[in-house]
């Protein structure tokens, strides 16, 4: 079920009320019951998948806690196993054959394994993740193991956020579904605006950035470097209002019934350095994997070239994380590259900080800001091409610079697309730099309900409303 759909809309009212109506101790099987309603209006059947996982958790766990020594090191892999294995068969299988083949045929050989016809199920790494966190924080002692089934299961299935995060920590989120949670006007009001901000990313911002970038893409051959260019900036745009738009709509939904999800963007297009970038964007993934990878690896305590090689190593697999293919590995590997020469020049930058007056220095760090929003949208290239050969095609056309073609869309398409990002980056600039401002908080009610009926007026107006899928549900 999407979330820009009619059906989510009347399901959202329904299952909100019903939460409040129920007593506490049916709350839980309400919301796991309309969980599963949500994840089985994709595709039913893998629901199963979502079910073996969490048994083998659930007990995983439960031994895990009471176990001592090597025992308990072993439950522990025996759960990650379970999780990765899954995710390796359904995501990663026939990537790995496809490899297998071509070195296969580089000698002469036959590669006899069958490929595998099947649907990556619907958020798959999300909520692999998120499970996985469990085992791990229940191994190293902060979580105490969940002997609530139904509410284990609601931990993995909650359905905010279930298809696309924020990938949750259980220290946050299982204490949350044992409390009681009586209605409060301040929380549905605060949730559901921050609903309709998730949703102008996505309706009026995202999915009109679409129409164009759609064009553009999957036909790099038809293009020169004025369109490629545009495009490629479009796009960053369109993935951080499409993602964040996500997780807006998923922190607002929770909110509405009490619950507090972490926060996963922090208008990461204001920052100055990569690593900045990072500490912005999709903060529950980058968050996951500094914890559970980069620091178990020796984090920054170790060597300069082993940090840096761990640097490279957390950012491909990364890649690897959000697809099975090598425009990912690529994509996470610039990332790797941006991070560590952003380490290697941070001494220089500080230096020539330094030296500068408040002019000069609003005016380079201005610089710096471009400079990131540049690296990161080449980067973006590999991660929206449909194939590698097209993302080098891509680029390559970047040297042919030509008329500017509005692609059949028309001047007032594209002009939309402009006021649409006029607007977002006009409010995120007063969000970033203004500590008194916030959305729809004006101290005057008129105001603030003014701003909320017009924001709700230009996404009725200028909204798409041709049921655009999130762009990581394919993750």
């Amino acid at each position: 079920m999407l979330f820009n759909s009619i059906s989510f809309a009347f399901f959202f009212i329904i299952v909100t009320t019903l939460y409040y109506v129920l007593p506490h101790k049916s709350r839980w099987f309400l919301l796991l019951a309309a969980s599963c309603y949500f994840y089985m209006a994709f595709v039913p059947v893998y629901i199963l998948i979502l079910a073996f996982t969490i048994v083998i958790d659930y007990f995983a766990g439960i031994y895990i806690e009471k176990a001592e020594g090597k025992n308990k090191k072993v439950l522990l892999i025996v759960s990650l196993v379970a999780n990765i294995g899954v995710l390796a068969v359904f995501k990663y299988y026939n990537f790995i054959n496809d490899n297998i083949s071509v070195l296969a045929n580089s000698l002469n050989l036959e590669n006899q394994i069958p490929y595998l016809k099947m649907l990556l199920p619907i958020g798959l790494s999300f909520h692999t993740f998120q499970a996985m966190s469990y085992t791990i924080e229940v191994y190293r002692g902060n979580q105490k193991a969940e002997r609530h089934f139904g509410i284990y299961s609601l931990y993995v299935m909650f359905y905010p956020q279930l298809v696309a995060g924020p990938i949750e920590r259980p220290q946050n989120i299982l204490p949350q579904m044992h409390v009681k949670h009586h209605f409060s006007y301040l929380n549905m009001v605060e949730g559901l605006k921050q609903m309709i901000w998730g949703f102008f990313k996505k309706l009026v911002v995202a999915d009109r950035l679409s129409i164009y970038v759609d064009t553009v893409y999957p036909n790099p051959e038809l293009h020169n470097g004025t369109t490629v260019v545009i495009s490629s900036i479009f796009f960053a745009i369109q993935i951080y209002c499409d993602f964040s738009g996500y997780s807006d709509i998923a922190i607002g939904c929770a909110k509405t019934m009490g619950f507090d999800f972490m926060t996963n963007f922090k208008r990461p297009y204001f920052s100055k350095s990569i690593s900045e970038f990072w500490s912005k964007w999709h903060i529950s993934l980058s968050t996951w994997f500094r914890d559970y990878l980069y620091i178990p690896l020796g984090g920054n305590r170790v060597s300069k070239s082993k940090r840096y090689f761990n640097l490279f190593l957390v950012f491909i697999i990364s890649g690897l994380w959000h697809g099975a293919s090598y425009n990912f590995i690529i994509w996470g590997f610039l990332h790797g590259i941006y991070q560590v020469l952003g380490l290697v020049s941070k001494p220089l930058f500080v230096s020539v900080e330094s030296h500068l007056n408040t002019i000069s220095l609003k005016f380079w760090n201005f610089t710096k800001g471009v400079g990131v929003f540049c690296l990161v949208t080449f980067a973006w290239i590999f991660f929206r091409a449909p194939t590698l050969d097209d993302a080098f095609l891509l680029i390559s056309n970047l040297e042919s610079f030509g008329k500017f073609p509005f692609l059949g869309n028309g001047i007032n398409q594209f002009g939309h697309c402009l006021l649409a990002i006029a607007l977002l980056f006009t409010i995120e600039y007063f969000m970033e730099f203004k500590p008194n401002f916030k959305l729809f908080g004006h101290s005057n009610s008129y105001v603030r309900w003014a701003s909320v009926v017009g924001l709700l007026f230009i996404i009725l107006i200028f909204g798409v409303f041709n049921g655009g899928q999130f762009i990581y549900f394919q993750f």
